[in-house]
């Protein structure tokens, strides 16, 4: 039977970064992923995703932010590819607005608060409310996540990582040292697992029941008709919530397109296998509304339109933790789609709690026993 000091379970954003720092600190590690790598079925893809250090969230993200950003820019001048890309964020309405001062005040951060009218003279693909108030950060933009996986499983190859898609894991057990994986190719032995599974975490990890379910999202690319407004130099990201509805945004950056998304916090959801992966002219209406009322010159025609899968836990923070029932299985999930940003820093952390049991950074904010 193989064994290996170390198995990584979901190898997306989350899973390729704990491989890359547990090959880093010398330990046998296989990475076991279900789909293909670079898979669309989950939500580390879609070619650009949003970071932001001020956090409307809550304050206690932000420490972590500060070591995602450091940990990106080391992956990147490793990977010699930028992986980082800063723009600047527009973030407003209902309770983000509040929740990003807050995180700007606690922890010092550089700010802004401009009227819709002063953003749309700086940046002018915007046509906001003006005199909507929404506050400028310098520090948000976006990484590539396809292109961060890439380069955390080659970082991790190097170091010797072994790994392997299209092979599910079945059931794993708890042993006297260890822990047993039957997948549809074989049995494996490990030391120590680690579950990293996104909307499947639920299953996967074996979790109390409700702690992750997988929502479907709709997102779209249009292409401008006036696409040098919508360039990253020209553009900050967005994440704005206006008439009931929070919707996000990015530049035109690796597609011609200026791609927006809508979080649907009450989106079809459940069994991950079940939701229907098919982008609508539904799923369209709402973002095509959106842009043609904040972003007429962005409203074109559509270059793509594609779902993902986001997998919130009851509170919308993250879950990070030893698992209740195995001493031997650490568990990252509940990620519910904002959680990209911080692959860099949550593999380091799930190294720390699968080699030491603890861990520098502060997570309680993302232990299980909140529940």
């Amino acid at each position: 039977m193989e064994r290996y000091d170390v198995v990584v379970v979901g190898v997306g954003g989350m899973g390729s970064a704990a491989l890359y720092h547990l090959a880093r600190r010398g330990k046998r590690v296989l990475g076991i992923e279900r789909f293909d790598l670079l898979h669309e079925q989950g939500s580390s893809h879609g070619l650009t995703r949003i970071i932001r250090l001020a956090y409307f969230e809550h304050p206690n993200y932000v420490p972590l932010l500060h070591r995602a950003y450091e940990l990106w820019r080391e992956l990147q001048a490793e990977a010699g590819e930028r992986l980082l890309h800063v723009t600047g964020i527009v973030e407003g309405g209902e309770r983000i607005l509040d929740g990003v001062l807050r995180s700007c005040a606690d922890h010092g951060l550089e700010h802004e608060v401009l009227t819709g009218a002063e953003v749309a003279r700086r940046f002018p693909a915007y046509a906001l409310p003006v005199d909507m108030d929404v506050a400028f950060q310098p520090d948000g933009g976006f990484v590539t996540p396809e292109r961060c996986i890439v380069a955390h499983i080659e970082g991790a190859l190097a170091h010797g990582a072994t790994l392997r898609a299209r092979e599910r894991v079945l059931e794993w057990t708890e042993t006297g040292n260890g822990v047993r994986m039957r997948t549809d190719r074989g049995e494996i032995e490990a030391e120590r697992l680690v579950v990293s599974a996104g909307a499947w975490s639920q299953d996967v990890a074996r979790l109390p029941d409700g702690m992750v379910r997988g929502v479907r999202q709709s997102l779209a690319w249009l292409q401008p008709t006036s696409p040098a407004l919508f360039q990253p130099d020209r553009m900050p990201v967005f994440n704005l919530a206006l008439g009931g509805e929070h919707f996000y945004g990015f530049p035109a950056h690796g597609i011609p397109g200026f791609k927006l998304g809508r979080y649907d916090h009450f989106g079809s959801g459940g069994d991950p296998d079940s939701i229907d992966r098919e982008p609508t002219i539904e799923d369209e209406a709402p973002l095509r509304a959106f842009a043609e009322r904040y972003f007429p010159e962005g409203a074109g025609p559509t270059v793509a339109l594609k779902t993902c899968l986001f997998e919130p836990s009851p509170d919308e923070h993250f879950l990070i933790d030893r698992h209740p029932d195995a001493t031997a299985v650490v568990v990252a999930a509940g990620f519910a789609g904002h959680g990209v940003k911080f692959c860099s820093v949550v593999g380091e952390i799930l190294a720390d709690l699968t080699l030491e049991g603890q861990t520098r950074h502060d997570i309680g904010l993302f232990r299980l026993d909140r529940f």
